[in-house]
């Protein structure tokens, strides 16, 4: 089994191409910001032309494989995806094939 590691940034530019595809605008016109609440999990905020919309981790997910699936190039629905905090690189994104 193969073990990929999406970084904090990897995780930002999914929600920005996911997002992006969502509101019909290019990718770089979306600004994020990744969350973490102990009662509600994993997240992101992202904001385009002064408009903010709430991502939650189910929806979370669902971007992440959009990424897989355009940028790796993988089988996203084979992939087992685990959001976890790094003491050193933020939030990451533990993929398994």
């Amino acid at each position: 089994m193969e073990q990929v590691t999406l970084l904090e940034q990897d995780l930002v530019n999914a929600i920005c191409r996911f997002h992006a595809r969502y509101k019909n605008v290019q990718p770089a016109d979306v600004t994020v910001e990744l969350t973490y609440d102990d009662a509600t999990g994993y997240g992101a905020e992202a904001e385009v032309a002064g408009q903010t919309d709430y991502f939650n981790t189910p929806t979370f997910i669902a971007a992440i494989r959009l990424y897989i699936d355009e940028v790796l190039q993988r089988n996203a629905s084979s992939a087992g995806i685990e959001l976890d905090i790094d003491d050193e690189e933020g939030m990451i994104a533990r993929l398994r094939f």
